[in-house]
């Protein structure tokens, strides 16, 4: 399983761990990924996604999975959020013609 965001696409970054005598080691810094539940407005069904701790935050100011997915590029996203974005897509414009 990759330790990648759903959402967000934020990954493993590298740096050094720098020790008291200056002596730097490579290491991972490893984003914190948390499984979640996430509710959609539009399908009316929850979804578990693994979504970085940043990302929850970020749910919750933009509005909801929903909002979130729409702004959302589809570069960033997981296969299986862009599954859910275009189920989302193609659910609100049924209601907008309805």
């Amino acid at each position: 399983m990759s330790r990648r965001c759903e959402l967000t696409g934020v990954g493993p970054m590298v740096g050094h761990n720098v020790s008291h005598s200056n002596i730097k080691t490579k290491r991972r810094f490893l984003p914190a990924l948390a499984p979640a539940s996430l509710q959609s407005e539009a399908l009316g069904q929850t979804f578990k996604l693994r979504v970085t701790n940043a990302a929850l935050r970020t749910l919750d100011f933009k509005g909801g999975l929903d909002a979130f997915l729409i702004k959302a590029s589809d570069e960033d996203l997981s296969p299986r959020a862009l599954k859910i974005k275009r189920q989302v897509k193609a659910k609100l414009a049924e209601q907008a013609a309805a």
